[in-house]
């Protein structure tokens, strides 16, 4: 399972890092699933690469968000994605 859960990250860190100019500036943070079982991923930016990441009006956010609960769901998980 903890090896499904590392790919999640890399799946995370490769869609922020190709939309980033600071790439050592991409961090991922996984919170320990809460009593409903969600895990929430944090995704950290370098704060010029801020509006990279959300896009216009959310849309990029809103499409990353998507992708992660589509391919935990398929594993059986709960995620949730902040950008912070």
């Amino acid at each position: 399972m903890s090896e499904v859960l590392g790919s999640m990250e890399h799946l995370i860190a490769e869609i922020v890092k190709g939309l980033v100019d600071n790439k050592e500036g991409v961090s991922i943070v996984k919170d320990e699933p809460n009593e409903e079982g969600v895990i929430v991923y944090h995704i950290r930016v370098a704060p010029e690469d801020m509006g990279r990441v959300i896009g216009k009006q959310g849309r990029i956010a809103k499409a990353i968000r998507t992708v992660v609960r589509s391919a935990a769901s398929r594993t059986g998980e709960k995620a949730v994605v902040e950008i912070d």
